[in-house]
C-alpha cells in the first residue's frame, strides 16, 4: 500500500526559491514516493535543472560597458551567503534513528545555513533504518500466521518527530526567502535614489572636485547594494549607466586625471577578458558560468576606458561571455534531452500499470505474479533519472495512482477470499469425513472411482485459512494413501501376472520381425497365424504398456501381410502372362477380359461395403477390437486383389495391342 510519510514537499524548495529567480539556474528539488505493499519505501529524490539564457544588454555610446542582468550575479553571490558550501555530513558506523533525529535537531539551530545535502543525507539514513524496521516487523507477523492484508505498522513516535524538525526547517528557510525579497525591494528604492542623485549631479554641475567626489561616494553605495526584484534589473541599470556616463562626458576634469583613469579602468577590463577567455578551458560549463557572472559584476563596477578603445575592449570581453554561456547553455539542452527520454521511459511503466485487466487476475497466485511485475516495474522506475520539471511531479502522481488502484483492487480481492474461506474449511471437512469411511473398502473398483471424485472436488474448492490449511490437508491425504496403499498391496499379484504377458507378447513381437522375405509364403503364412492366435490367449499387460505393444505388433502383422500379398500377388501376374501368351483365338482373350471386368467392379463394390462397415464400428472392447482388426486385414486383401485383376486386364490389352501390330 502506499507509504504514509509526507515526503513530496521538499525542505529545498524554501531556501532555493530565491534561485529560480536567477534565470532559473538552480534545481527544485522534488521528492517521489513509490507505494509498495512489500516495503514502506523513501521517496527517491529527483531534481531538475532549467538551462540559464544570460542575456547582455546593449548600452547607448559613448561607454558600452559589459552587461549581464546585475541580479544574477548579485543573487548568485546572495544564496552564496545564505547557503554556504555544502560539507560532508560523515554517518556514523552504527547509525541509530534516534542519533540521526539528533544530529537533525543540532542542524535545526543553524537552519540558515544548513545545506540540502546534509539534510538529504540524514533523511535518507533515517528511512533506510525505518523501512528495515518495517520489513522486520512485517516478516514477524507473517511468520506469526497473520495475514498480509491485516498488517498494519505500528505508529513510530520517532518518525513524527523527524518530519516536525523537517518541517521546521522548512518553514525557516521559507522565512528567510521572505526576508530576501524585502530586502530586493528596499534595495530598489535605495538603487533609485542614486540614480536620482547622479541626475542632478549631470543636470547641475557644481565644483568639479566636490562633484567628482560625490559621483565616487554614491558609485561606492551603488557596488554596496546587491539585490534588487528581476524584473527592474535592466531598466535600473540602463539609467544608472546613461547618468555615470554622461558625467563622465561632461565632467570638467584635467585631462591628465581623466587619462589615468581611463588607463587604469582599460589594464582592469583587460584582466578580466583574460579571465573570461580563461574559462572556456573550465571542465565544469556550470562552474564557469558563474565564475563568469562575476566577472561580469567586476567589470560593471569598472568605470570606462577612453572611448576609442570602449567597443574594441566590450567586443573581447562579450567574446569570451558567449562561449561560456554556449557550454552553459549546451549543458542543459543535454539534461533536456535526457529527462524528455526519461519522461518517454515513465509514461511506458504508467501505461503497463494503467493497462492491467483485473478481471483476469481471479487466483492468489495471478495476483501474486502481477504484484511481483509491479514490483519490478517500480524498482525500474526507481533507475530512471529526471523528467522535466513541469511535468516531473505529474508523472509521478499518475504512477503512484495507478500502483494505489492496483494494491487497492488487491486488498479487496484478498479480503472478499478471506470471507469464504471459513465455508471452504466446512466443505474440506466434509470430503475428509467420506474419504475416512472409504478407506478401509475393498471394493477396489468403486472405491477407486470415488476417490478419484472426491479428489477432483478438492482441488474445485478455493482457499482455506492458512492455521488450518495444512491440519486439514495432511488429515485428507492421509486417507487416500492409506486406501491406496492396501489397493496396491491386494493387487500386486495381478500386476506380477501383467508384467510376464508383456514378456510373452514381446516374445511373438521378436518372432514376427524375423519373418523376412526368404522364407516361403505358405510357411511364412501358417507362422504368421499360429504366433496371432497364441498372441490372443495371452491376459492383459501393465497399462502403461498397453498401447506401445500393440502398436508395434499390429505393424509387425502388418508388413508381414502386405509382403505376403505382394509375392502372392506377383506370381499370379506371372501365370496370368504366360497363359495369355500362350492362348489361341481373339475370342477366348475377349472373354477373358470381360470376366476380369465384372470381376474388378464385383470387388470394388465389396472393398465399398467394408469400409463402409468399418466407420460404424468401436475398438473400445476387446471383441470389437479384433473384429475391427479383421476387417481392416480384409480391406487390405480387397486392395490387393483389385490392383492384381487391374494388372490382368492391362497384360490382355497390350497383347491385344501388340497382335494389331503384327
Amino acid at each position: 500500500m502506499m507509504n504514509s510519510h509526507d515526503t513530496n514537499n521538499s525542505i529545498g524548495q524554501g531556501e532555493l526559491e530565491e534561485n529560480k529567480v536567477v534565470a532559473e539556474a538552480a534545481p527544485i528539488p522534488e521528492q517521489e514516493v513509490i507505494p509498495t505493499t512489500e516495503s514502506t519505501e523513501q521517496a527517491s529524490v529527483e531534481t531538475t535543472a532549467a538551462p540559464v539564457t544570460a542575456e547582455l544588454p546593449q548600452i547607448e555610446e559613448p561607454v558600452k560597458s559589459a552587461i549581464v542582468e546585475e541580479t544574477q550575479a548579485e543573487e548568485a553571490k546572495a544564496i552564496e551567503e545564505v547557503q554556504p558550501e555544502e560539507k560532508e555530513v560523515k554517518e556514523p558506523v552504527k547509525p541509530t534513528k534516534e542519533s540521526i533525529l539528533a544530529e537533525l535537531k543540532t542542524l535545526a539551530e543553524d537552519a540558515e545555513n544548513v545545506t540540502k545535502h546534509a539534510i538529504d543525507t540524514l533523511k535518507q539514513s533515517f528511512y533506510k533504518i525505518h523501512n528495515s524496521q518495517f520489513e522486520a516487523a512485517k516478516k514477524a507477523f507473517l511468520e506469526g500466521g497473520g495475514e498480509e492484508v491485516d498488517f498494519f505498522p505500528p505508529v513510530d513516535e520517532l518518525e513524527q518527530e523527524f518530519k516536525q524538525v523537517l518541517g521546521g526547517i522548512k518553514e525557516k528557510r521559507n522565512q528567510l526567502a521572505a526576508q530576501l525579497e524585502k530586502q530586493k525591494e528596499e534595495n530598489l528604492l535605495i538603487k533609485q535614489r542614486i540614480i536620482e542623485q547622479l541626475r542632478t549631479l549631470v543636470e547641475s554641475p557644481e565644483d568639479t572636485s566636490k562633484s567628482y567626489n560625490e559621483f565616487k561616494k554614491l558609485q561606492q553605495q551603488w557596488k554596496e547594494i546587491k539585490l534588487v526584484p528581476q524584473g527592474k534589473i535592466n531598466e535600473l541599470w540602463k539609467n544608472y549607466q546613461l547618468y555615470v556616463e554622461k558625467f563622465y562626458d561632461i565632467l570638467k576634469l584635467n585631462n591628465e586625471f581623466r587619462d589615468y583613469d581611463f588607463k587604469k579602468n582599460l589594464e582592469i577590463k583587460n584582466r578580466l577578458c583574460e579571465s573570461a577567455e580563461k574559462l572556456a578551458e573550465v571542465a565544469d560549463p556550470i562552474s564557469a558560468f558563474y565564475q563568469l557572472q562575476k566577472l561580469h559584476q567586476e567589470y560593471r563596477e569598472t568605470g570606462p576606458v577612453a572611448k576609442d578603445l570602449r567597443d574594441e575592449v566590450w567586443n573581447r570581453f562579450k567574446e569570451a561571455s558567449a562561449v561560456v554561456n554556449k557550454r552553459h547553455q549546451d549543458h542543459f539542452e543535454g539534461i533536456k534531452e535526457t529527462e524528455q527520454l526519461n519522461l518517454d521511459q515513465k509514461t511506458v511503466i504508467c501505461e503497463i500499470v494503467e493497462a492491467i485487466d483485473y478481471t483476469e487476475l481471479k487466483t492468489i497466485n495471478d495476483w501474486e505474479a502481477k504484484t511481483k511485475e509491479v514490483i519490478a516495474l517500480q524498482a525500474k522506475w526507481k533507475t530512471i533519472g529526471f523528467a522535466p520539471m513541469k511535468i516531473n511531479l505529474k508523472v509521478f502522481e499518475r504512477f503512484r495512482g495507478a500502483c494505489d488502484e492496483f494494491f487497492k483492487k488487491k486488498g479487496e480481492f484478498f479480503q472478499t477470499i478471506k470471507g469464504s474461506m471459513s465455508e471452504n474449511l466446512e466443505k474440506k471437512k466434509a470430503l475428509c469425513e467420506q474419504a475416512e469411511a472409504l478407506k478401509d473398502s475393498t471394493d477396489w473398483k468403486v472405491a477407486s472411482d470415488k476417490f478419484i471424485q472426491i479428489q477432483k472436488e478438492w482441488r474445485e474448492i478455493g482457499l482455506t485459512p492458512r492455521k488450518q490449511s495444512k491440519a486439514i490437508w495432511e488429515r485428507f491425504i492421509a486417507a487416500c494413501d492409506y486406501f491406496f496403499d492396501q489397493k496396491n498391496k491386494a493387487t500386486s499379484s495381478q500386476r506380477s501376472g501383467e508384467v510376464e504377458n508383456l514378456k510373452k507378447k514381446r516374445s511373438i513381437i521378436e518372432q514376427l520381425e524375423a519373418i523376412d522375405e526368404t522364407m516361403d509364403s505358405a510357411e511364412a503364412d501358417e507362422l504368421v497365424r499360429e504366433l496371432m492366435n497364441e498372441w490372443n490367449t495371452i491376459g492383459h499387460v501393465p497399462f502403461r504398456d498397453k498401447d506401445k505393444i500393440y502398436k508395434r505388433y499390429r505393424a509387425a502383422v502388418d508388413k508381414i501381410f502386405a509382403m505376403l500379398n505382394l509375392n502372392h500377388s506377383k506370381r499370379k501376374l506371372s501365370n496370368f502372362k504366360e497363359n495369355i501368351s500362350a492362348s489361341k483365338g481373339q475370342q477366348s482373350v475377349y472373354k477373358e477380359r470381360e470376366k476380369l471386368v465384372r470381376q474388378y467392379e464385383n470387388l470394388k463394390s465389396e472393398l465399398q461395403t467394408y469400409e463402409n462397415n468399418i466407420g460404424f464400428l468401436t475398438a473400445s472392447s476387446k471383441k470389437g477390437n479384433n473384429l475391427l482388426t479383421e476387417i481392416s486385414r480384409k480391406v487390405d486383401k480387397l486392395k490387393g486383389e483389385i490392383e492384381l485383376v487391374a494388372q490382368k486386364i492391362k497384360v490382355i490389352d497390350e497383347s491385344m495391342r501388340e497382335e494389331k501390330e503384327a
